[in-house]
This record gives structure tokens, C-alpha cells and sequence, in this order.
């Protein structure tokens, strides 16, 4: 089994010693490289075809958000997923960040087991998004105003309406955060018909990957965004 290329962008030193330990120490992963900020981060993964980048938001120079756009737009590095680091749960950039390409997010306060399954997850093609994330993080920043910074979601019309009624049902589904596995049991249908769905509505979308499905769903207004 060929080991998962981790590319680690952190400006502390530190950090990515005691992240290039951890994930050294598994044997279905390794380290190919480590950046201190967004435009060296890019660079490697393009020299190394790093699988899974771990990348800190806020780097000096280029940082996190502007690699992730970069990496996201490089037809080259389509294969890369990059998990966000993050020291707040709730920050606003990480939707820019999922916006921009990233497959997903992770609190710097993780505990190590969960930073190896974050890793093993993106390099799946799956997206980190758990239900308490999504609704916390996503729907509280669009309700205040975040998703019309860039664009204001009337883009996504007339692809909203090439989806078909059960894979509108399933998009609605997928930014609650639900799995797979989980959106079969409650539609009553097979995850891979579920799986089907999703891949045809990300086509439809332009979506690169799950998680810019769920922010799309929000951005649309498919899916309204409720703060508790």
C-alpha cells in the first residue's frame, strides 16, 4: 500500500516537528515536505504531488486561504486535498478557505488521533465536515453576512436548477453534514445511490470536492442558515 504524502505549511517550527513525528510515526502515511508559509506551500506541492496538505490560515507572506486558491485553481494538483488548520473552531476564514478548494478543517488543539484520521479522510475524498461544524461554523458565519463578500450566491441558479428533485433532497442532506451512509439510511435508498447523486450534483455545481458542496447549499440559499 503506497503511504499517503503529507505536505505540512505551519510558520512554526515547532509545530511541524512535533506534526512531522506523528504522522512519521504511522505506516500508511509520511512527511514529503514542509513549508512556512502559502507560496512555498504551493511550490511543494507541486515538486512533491503531495495527497494531503496541512495548512495553517494565518502564515506571513502568502497565506493559507491565498495557497488554497492557488492549489485549488492548478489543474496539475487536482488530486491534492488540503485540511485547514485552525486555533479557533469558529473562524471565518475557514469558509473562505472552503469556498477557495479546502476539503475541510481542524482545531490546532486536536488530539493526535483525530489529525490522523482528518488526514486519512481528505486523502479518501471525503470532506470534514461533522453536523455540529457545519451548522455552527457555516451557518452563523453566512448569517451574518460572510457569504456575500465574494459573491452573493445568484450564480448558482440556474445550476441549482439542472438538479434533479432527489439530488437537490441529497445536497440539502450533505450540508446538514450528514455521511453517505447516513443520508441512504434516511432516504431509505443505497449509499451508492447517494454517492451517485452527490457526484452528479458537484458536476453540475462545479464543486470541486463535498465541502464546497456544503457551502454552495448555503450560498444558493437551497439551505437557510439558522444561529441557535
Amino acid at each position: 500500500m503506497t503511504p499517503i504524502k503529507v505536505l505540512l505549511a505551519d510558520d512554526q517550527a515547532l509545530l511541524r516537528s512535533a506534526f512531522r513525528v506523528l504522522v512519521d510515526s504511522e505506516p500508511d502515511m509520511r512527511v514529503v515536505g514542509e513549508a512556512a508559509d502559502g507560496a512555498e506551500a504551493v511550490e511543494l506541492a507541486r515538486s512533491t504531488l503531495a495527497d494531503v496538505v496541512l495548512m495553517d490560515i494565518r502564515m506571513p507572506g502568502t497565506d493559507g486561504l491565498a495557497a488554497t486558491r492557488m492549489i485549488s485553481a492548478d489543474p496539475d494538483l487536482a488530486g491534492v486535498r488540503i485540511v485547514m488548520l485552525t486555533t479557533f473552531e469558529v473562524d471565518e476564514y475557514v469558509v473562505r478557505s472552503l469556498r477557495a478548494g479546502a476539503s475541510g478543517f481542524l482545531g490546532k488543539g486536536a488530539e493526535p488521533d483525530e489529525l490522523l484520521n482528518a488526514i486519512r479522510v481528505a486523502a479518501a475524498g471525503e470532506a470534514l465536515l461533522s453536523p455540529v461544524a457545519t451548522k455552527g461554523l457555516i451557518a452563523s458565519f453566512l448569517a451574518q453576512g460572510g457569504g456575500t463578500e465574494d459573491q452573493d450566491g445568484t450564480e448558482y441558479t440556474e445550476r441549482l436548477a439542472a438538479l434533479t428533485g432527489r439530488e437537490r433532497e441529497v445536497l440539502v442532506q450533505v450540508a446538514g453534514g450528514l455521511s453517505n451512509d447516513q443520508i441512504a439510511d434516511r432516504l431509505v435508498v443505497s449509499p451508492l445511490t447517494v454517492k451517485t447523486h452527490v457526484n452528479r450534483a458537484m458536476a453540475k455545481l462545479g464543486a470541486r470536492d463535498r465541502a464546497q458542496l456544503v457551502v454552495i447549499a448555503y450560498e444558493s440559499g437551497l439551505v437557510r442558515p439558522r444561529v441557535e
